[in-house]
């Protein structure tokens, strides 16, 4: 029987480590990486999550598995990991609210406030043009409406959010994400 000392076996049989480096796919690359709403005072952040996605459901239904949150009654879940294509529904990234980390899920609907005195009836001409669609008007605020990409289209929505901005007599645009209800105590 042959013995050969340790230092030997390191010596003849160990081969330099190479790391592996693998490359998620970016799934939701047509969605920006950041969004910023509100002015200087009332600036909001939301910053792309990776790890995680929602799918948007045509119908609410039960808690799928494997779901870490669930939103709008049942229509929005949100899983941790990477996205399947083939999932029913529509699929989208999860945004963070900084600095505090809440998760954010947008919903497509992008919410918009003109001055006092422009009601949005006389601006669909330009909201058009921009490339959005009146979803719901608000009878208590006639200078206000939600507005969804012409598309129907998460990221069309998001995109177009410099657009609406740039329209004369806008005084707010922010894209509605839902959130986990907080509880004060």
């Amino acid at each position: 029987m042959f013995y050969f000392p340790a230092e030997y076996f390191l010596q003849v049989y160990s081969l330099p480590l190479i790391a592996e480096v693998r490359f998620q796919k970016d799934y939701f690359s047509e969605y920006p990486q950041q969004i910023r709403v509100g002015g200087e005072r009332t600036a909001v952040s939301y910053t792309r999550k990776p790890g995680y996605y929602a799918i948007h459901y045509n119908q609410p239904s039960t808690v799928p598995p494997g779901a870490i949150l669930q939103l709008n009654e049942g229509a929005i879940a949100v899983f941790p990991g990477e996205p399947n294509k083939s999932e029913p529904g529509t699929l989208s990234p999860i945004y963070t609210v900084q600095p505090n980390g809440s998760l954010a899920i947008p919903t497509g609907l992008v919410f918009i406030r003109f001055a006092e005195g422009v009601d949005v009836e006389s601006q669909r001409e330009v909201i058009s043009r921009a490339g959005y669609e009146v979803a719901q008007s608000l009878d208590y605020a006639p200078n206000a409406a939600w507005l969804r990409a012409q598309s129907g289209n998460i990221a069309d929505a998001i995109a177009g959010i410099s657009q609406l901005e740039a329209i004369a007599n806008v005084e707010n645009v922010e894209p509605q994400m839902l959130m986990e209800r907080g509880f004060r105590l």
